[in-house]
């Protein structure tokens, strides 16, 4: 398995919400994200820091635009310093792999 950031995400047709045993090995690949339930339903979750409010919402409207070209998008929370991101397939009402590529490229952008 390659990077996730650099993998395509997968057309959700017909396919099943990950399993406990299938999330780990791509839990693995990311960088402090955790495995939360919301409305019971699993997501992941992180928290990212920022210096002030700004760079907050530079990084919130990097990730939107990226939501908005693979057409995936978070749940994103912003506050004074700081950023909370979860992803889940909302179709599946769980996740995905598509969801573990997201939080990758969501590592790379705040890496830059």
């Amino acid at each position: 398995m390659g990077s996730l950031a650099n993998q395509s995400l997968i057309p959700c047709t017909n396919c099943t919400a990950l399993t406990d045993d299938s999330i780990k090995p791509y839990l693995d690949q990311l960088n402090n994200w955790q495995v939360c339930t919301e409305k019971n339903t699993m997501q992941i979750k992180k928290t990212f820091i920022f210096k002030n409010y700004s760079e907050a919402l530079t990084f919130t409207n990097n990730i939107a635009k990226l939501a908005e070209q693979e057409n995936h998008h978070p749940k994103i929370c912003i506050e004074w310093g700081k950023v909370t991101i979860s992803w889940w397939t909302h179709t599946l009402n769980g996740l995905f792999i598509n969801d573990f590529i997201m939080a990758a490229r969501c590592d790379n952008i705040f890496a830059d």
